[in-house]
């Protein structure tokens, strides 16, 4: 998209989901002028923008949920990266790279509240991928609720997902025993070969019990959840005293009219368990504490990545069904 263009394309959401797949009747592809600019204002153009499994949430009329739903009406929620292609804002200059919640847009007039500088000069792609909300998210998750500590057990479904990866990528180079679980032959390969996971468990084909059983003998202290289903209830029946369970994703739950039945709660008890869910709009404020704990990491080479780049703004509709079937390799992103 040209930046001197007087037009952009956004797409807003226009009715709720009622479970199944992610269609075209939801949104509303509209044609916009482009917007003129206020003193303290800035306009973004956006490059590359992500879709999240939380969109799943922020589409649906929970208002009780921890971020409000997207309203009727409204242009789509995401978190993106672009560049300022104008400014009358003192922070901002044309040219900055910027990365925060831009929505599904090609471009995006704001006061700079929620935007971030990005610091670096990786591509956008491996930006997105790894210090915006996946990054985020993980580094959180896994230091503030996993607690984890070198020698220790964890276990991560959706291992070969954007957050799951940087988790297990994360404990590994923490001295951790790293199992991944993910839905294919292909994934289980890529974790381990590639991003060093000691084991990897393909839900779809393996005996869950039995390859917990190998992968773990000694049982398991952090376990980082994205997915729900099977995997959940085996992987709490091998649960070690005071291990700690991370919920950050149920995405075998988002499409169901009724979810299904979690653990019973005796082994809660019984093992001392702590289990905690949490969501990134609680810590928006502790993202510069997030990013400085994760950028040696990935400066080190101990973080890798692969991006899913979908063309153009509109992808993004069937885009969000890929989380439903998988299908998704590395990182879901669209490019703009």
């Amino acid at each position: 998209m040209n930046e001197t263009a007087q037009e952009y394309t956004a797409i807003k959401l226009i009715a709720r989901p009622t479970g199944g797949p992610i269609t075209d009747e939801l949104f509303d592809i509209v044609t916009l002028a482009r917007p003129a600019l206020a003193q303290g204002e800035l306009l973004v153009q956006q490059t590359h923008m992500s879709l999240d499994p939380a969109m799943f949430g922020w589409m649906s009329p929970d208002t009780e949920s921890y971020i409000p739903p997207v309203a009727l009406g409204d242009v789509m929620r995401s978190s993106g990266i672009g560049k300022v292609i104008e400014s009358k804002h003192p922070d901002f200059q044309v040219g900055d790279r910027v990365m925060g919640l831009l929505g599904w847009t090609e471009m995006l007039k704001t006061d700079g509240q929620g935007l971030n500088k990005v610091q670096n000069d990786l591509p956008d792609e491996a930006v997105l991928s790894i210090f915006a909300l996946p990054g985020m998210t993980a580094t959180q998750g896994l230091f503030e609720v996993g607690k984890p500590k070198a020698g220790e057990t964890i276990v991560v479904s959706g291992a070969a997902g954007s957050v799951g990866s940087i988790v297990g990528q994360l404990a590994k180079a923490d001295g951790l025993n790293v199992i991944g679980v993910v839905g294919s032959d292909e994934k289980a390969e890529w974790i381990t070969n590639e991003l060093g996971f000691d084991g990897a468990i393909n839900y779809k084909t393996d005996d869950l019990d039995a390859k917990l059983a190998a992968l773990a003998p000694k049982g398991v202290d952090v376990y980082f959840e994205n997915t729900g289903g099977p995997i959940q209830h085996a992987v709490f029946n091998r649960m070690n005293a005071h291990g700690r369970i991370a919920v950050c994703g149920l995405i075998a739950d988002y499409a169901k009219a009724v979810p299904d039945l979690g653990p019973n709660w005796i082994q809660v008890i019984k093992k001392r368990l702590t289990i905690q869910g949490f969501t990134m709009p609680d810590h928006y404020g502790d993202i510069p504490a997030l990013l400085a704990k994760l950028t040696p990491y990935v400066m080190q080479g101990k973080i890798k990545y692969r991006a899913h780049v979908l063309e153009g703004l509109p992808a993004a509709i069937s885009g969000l069904n890929l989380f439903f079937t998988g299908g998704n390799q590395g990182k879901l992103m669209v490019k703009l």
